[in-house]
């Protein structure tokens, strides 16, 4: 519940602090006093966007501050502990709008977001205001009242989580579905391509040594020449170079024993020799390898021919390149076989999750039908009781062609306020009046199955008077006895039931003027109350009347 709620800097209001009671709280004041100006304070901290406008001193900042008690509630501490927020008996909400035009939000003094400061809210306070009757033709509201007595909320979450895998999964299975169109597309040209280069069947670096081979091949002839030249002038001609070398080698090994620096001379002349008649040996071998083949000359030029066609086709330079665009198609080609298997693993995938979806969307339909007759008998019951005794609320369900987010169902709140059986959806019939009273009864009766500490109502009690407004105070007291009720009127009648009214009114301070608010006392509840029902000097018979309200 909100216990204090301390306002600084904010429109026409200097600064004020309001300590609100566990139970029926009544805010009263005259039209333009700044009841309404409250409510937009209050909603700062509930997560309302912030305006810079609203500072009463453009030099300082504007604050407002509400203290909370938790009553130990799991929803607050399990938010508490999710946010890693400091966790105490109360719960410390504070907005800052700076006079730059910056807003800062804080939970128990440490900084949060406006989105984090709505969900808060949401566990916190249902503020009901003079304009949100509107909500009442809303589909998304009419089921929120239904979900909330069947005490959905379990059950949706688990709805909602299986419907999000079932539509990722399905958006899965159609980007799986246009890359097979894709594929098959592309499968001919791929095939037509794959299976060119698998027949040419290029192995690594084939066409580089190929090139090499071809060279030699076209030069065989003038290489067997040269090397035939050369083997003979080493081995065979008048005077071989081998044998000369050898007689010189004779010659200088007759002195070798004379003179010291021959036998190192004459081995090295021995070692030239040899080496001279290994390569002669080796130019033989080589020559005899060395032959000129037509039909390999022919061979090579055919695949170097085919080589170069492919390697043009394919903007590469090299055999690798082209072994990688085989690879590389041969990995489509396959992709083409195994994507059918992906796309079947997929189908049965989303079908079992649509199967899980469409259960607990039944388990959901079931729930909020057995909801419509109680829902229909309470609220038909208290518009009676509020002056609508020939008002009748319908809630018809029909199923929509596809599961929903939010389930199977269509809901729409019907309405007829004369007893002539023809109902019509809420938003085209109902009255402003009509509305608010509406909108009490169905939350008076949705509070019952709400986690909610404290409701908040704006001026809800528009458009209507004498029996009705009492009849709408009776229902607020009832809410107040488990709950806290916050409500701005002007109706006495439900000012009357108030376990703690306070009276907001303009005061001048200098040259301004200022809102404030104050809590009456009984003497003072009467009198306010009496001016409420006869004007501003109220008669004896207004004062006897608000006293019997205030007393009773």
């Amino acid at each position: 519940m909100l216990k204090r709620l301390h306002i600084q800097n904010y429109a026409i209001i200097d600064e004020l602090e309001i300590a609100f009671n566990a139970k029926l709280n009544i805010i009263t004041g005259e039209t333009g006093a700044g009841k309404s100006i409250l409510m937009g304070a209050l909603s700062l901290i509930l997560g309302d966007r912030a305006d810079p406008s609203v500072l009463l001193n453009k030099e300082k900042k504007c604050v407002v501050e509400g203290v909370f008690a938790t009553e130990g509630r799991k929803v607050i501490k399990q938010f508490i502990k999710e946010h890693d927020l400091d966790a105490e008996d109360e719960l410390v909400i504070r907005r800052e709008i700076a006079a730059n035009g910056k807003s800062r939000a804080f939970v128990n003094d440490t900084p949060v977001n406006l989105e984090q400061l709505r969900q808060l809210s949401n566990v916190l306070v249902d503020l009901h205001r003079q304009f949100d009757t509107l909500e009442l033709g809303e589909s998304v509201f009419q089921r929120d009242v239904l979900d909330a007595m069947a005490g959905n909320a379990e059950l949706l979450q688990q709805y909602r989580a299986i419907f999000q895998q079932w539509q990722h999964t399905r958006h899965e299975l159609a980007e799986l579905q246009q890359q097979k169109d894709q594929f098959t597309k592309e499968f001919d040209y791929n095939k037509f391509l794959f299976d060119e280069l698998q027949e040419a069947g290029f192995r690594e670096n084939e066409l580089e040594e190929s090139e090499a081979t071809l060279k030699l091949l076209s030069n065989s002839e003038g290489i067997k020449n040269t090397l035939n030249k050369v083997s003979f002038e080493l081995s065979e001609g008048d005077q071989p170079m081998v044998q000369q070398l050898k007689q010189l080698c004779n010659q200088l090994n007759a002195f070798a024993d004379i003179h010291a620096d021959i036998p190192s001379l004459l081995q090295r002349l021995q070692s030239a020799q040899i080496e001279l008649q290994d390569i002669a040996d080796e130019i033989e071998t080589l020559n005899d390898r060395v032959n000129f083949d037509p039909q390999q000359l022919e061979q090579l030029n055919e695949r170097i021919s085919i080589g170069y066609k492919l390697l043009k086709k394919h903007g590469v330079k090299t055999t690798a390149d082209l072994i990688q665009i085989r690879d590389n198609l041969d990995n489509k080609l396959q992709a083409v076989l195994n994507i059918d298997d992906a796309i079947a693993g997929k189908e049965r995938a989303a079908l079992k999750l649509q199967e899980d979806a469409t259960a607990l969307a039944s388990k959901l339909s079931a729930q909020r039908q057995k909801q419509v007759k109680p829902l229909q008998d309470t609220v038909n019951k208290l518009l009676g009781q509020v002056g609508m005794p020939n008002a009748r609320l319908q809630a018809d369900i029909q199923p929509y062609a596809q599961l929903q987010e939010h389930g199977a169902d269509n809901i729409e709140f019907l309405f007829d306020a004369n007893k002539s059986n023809r109902f019509e959806p809420i938003r085209k019939v109902a009255s402003g009046g009509e509305l608010s009273r509406l909108m009490l009864c169905i939350k008076s009766l949705v509070a019952q199955s709400l986690d909610l500490a404290t409701l908040i109502f704006d001026e809800i009690d528009t458009g209507i008077s004498g029996e009705a407004a009492k009849q709408v105070g009776i229902i607020m007291k009832d809410l107040a006895k488990k709950r806290q009720v916050i409500s701005i009127t002007h109706q006495p009648q439900i000012a009357g039931k108030a376990d703690a009214h306070y009276f907001v009114y303009k005061e001048i301070r200098g040259e301004q003027i200022k809102t404030n608010i104050r809590e009456l006392s009984k003497e003072e509840r009467i009198t306010a109350i009496a001016q409420m029902l006869s004007g501003e000097k109220p008669t004896a018979a207004a004062l006897e009347n608000a006293r019997e309200m205030v007393m009773n």
